[in-house]
C-alpha cells in the first residue's frame, strides 16, 4: 500500500513552526476534477467525503537539516509544532513531509508555510457567504450548489476581490510583501483543494486555511459545514495568541455565528481587534447581529454591517486601513 500525504499551508513566527496534514489510504484522496459538469462534478465532490485515513502511522518532517518523527492521530491528521532555534525567513517557505509504503518505499511531499513579513495588520476571514456564495442558511440550496456547480460556476460576491486585495497590501510599500491572511471556516478539510483552487482562480490573497475535522463517510457529507462552530473560536484565538503584535481585521457574515464569535474574541483581546466586517446575507439586518456589533463598537472596535462589498471598501478607506 502506498499512502497519500496531503499537506496544508503552515505558518511560523520567530519562535515556532506549525505544519500539518492528513495521511490517506491510496485511491481515496486523488486529484479531483473541479471543472466537470453536473453529475461528474457531484461524483467528485462526494468522493472527497469518502476518503479513508491512516491512523497512528509514522510521518517525518524535514526542516533545517533535521528529520523529526511523529505519528498520525486517529483520523489520519498529523501536526508538527516545532520550536525554531534559527530565525525563519519571511514570506513563503517550502517544507517536506515523508512516510513509507508497506513495501518500505519512501513517499515524500512538499508543502509551504508562511512567516508573515514584519507589519502591523493581520486578517481573518470566513469563507462561505463571506466571499464565496454558498447559501448556508438554505440546506437544500447549499447542497445543490456544492454538488451541481463546478469551480467555474461558483460565484463570489461583487467587489470582494478588490477589497481583499487592498487589505492584503494595506500599509505596504513593497509589492512583494503581503499582510498575514487566514481563512477560518466550518467547511471540512475535505474541501481544502476546492477552496485553494477557487481562491487562486479569483486572485484572492494566498492564505493559511484552518478548517474543521475531516469527514470520512457519505452520511457526513450531508451535514457538511453544520454543527458546532466552537472550533472557529479556538482557531481564531490561537492565531491572535500566535501573532500577538498584530492588529486584526475580522471578516464574516450573519448567516451563522460570526457576529457572536467575533464579539467574544473582542472581549478577550481588548486591544488586538481593530475592525470587524459582517456581510448581510438576507433582506434585512438581523437584530442580534446589530446588537453584537454595537457592543463591539462600545469596546472601540470599528464595525461595518454591509450588504455590498463596495460599502466595506469605503469603510476600510474611511478608518484608514486602506487608501
Amino acid at each position: 500500500m502506498t499512502p497519500i500525504i496531503k499537506l496544508y499551508r503552515g505558518y511560523a513566527n520567530e519562535n515556532e513552526l506549525i505544519v500539518f496534514g492528513h495521511l490517506f489510504k491510496p485511491n481515496t484522496a486523488g486529484s479531483y476534477e473541479f471543472e466537470k459538469k453536473r453529475l461528474k462534478n457531484a461524483r467528485s465532490i462526494i468522493r472527497m467525503f469518502r476518503v479513508k485515513t491512516i491512523p497512528n502511522a509514522d510521518v517525518y518532517l524535514e526542516h533545517n537539516g533535521q528529520r523529526i518523527h511523529t505519528k498520525t492521530l486517529s483520523d489520519g491528521y498529523f501536526k508538527f509544532c516545532i520550536p525554531l532555534k534559527e530565525e525563519a525567513g519571511y514570506g513563503w517557505t517550502d517544507y517536506y513531509v515523508s512516510t513509507y509504503s508497506s513495501n518500505g518505499l519512501e513517499v515524500r511531499e512538499k508543502g509551504t508555510y508562511i512567516r508573515p513579513f514584519e507589519g502591523n495588520l493581520g486578517f481573518i476571514s470566513d469563507i462561505d457567504d463571506t466571499f464565496l456564495v454558498s447559501h448556508t442558511r438554505n440546506f437544500f440550496k447549499k447542497l445543490y450548489i456544492l454538488l451541481w456547480k463546478n469551480i467555474n460556476d461558483r460565484k463570489l460576491f461583487e467587489d470582494v476581490v478588490p477589497h481583499y486585495q487592498a487589505l492584503s497590501t494595506a500599509g505596504r510599500n513593497n509589492k512583494e510583501e503581503r499582510n498575514a491572511f487566514f481563512y477560518v471556516s466550518s467547511s471540512e478539510w475535505n474541501l481544502y483543494n476546492f477552496i485553494v483552487k477557487f481562491t487562486q482562480k479569483h486572485e484572492l490573497p494566498r492564505a493559511v486555511l484552518l478548517l474543521k475535522d475531516i469527514k470520512t463517510s457519505l452520511m457526513d457529507f450531508f451535514v457538511t459545514g453544520r454543527g458546532n462552530h466552537n472550533h472557529k473560536f479556538d482557531k481564531i484565538k490561537h492565531i491572535l495568541e500566535f501573532y500577538p503584535h498584530l492588529q486584526y481585521i475580522l471578516l464574516g457574515d450573519d448567516s451563522q455565528q460570526d457576529p457572536f464569535l467575533y464579539e467574544d474574541i473582542c472581549k478577550i483581546f481588548p486591544v488586538t481587534v481593530k475592525a470587524v466586517y459582517i456581510r448581510q446575507t438576507s433582506a434585512g439586518k438581523k437584530e442580534k447581529a446589530v446588537k453584537a456589533l454595537q457592543n463591539m463598537e462600545s469596546m472601540n472596535v470599528a464595525t461595518c454591517y454591509f450588504r455590498n462589498s463596495s460599502e466595506a471598501i469605503a469603510h476600510s478607506q474611511k478608518i484608514g486601513i486602506t487608501q
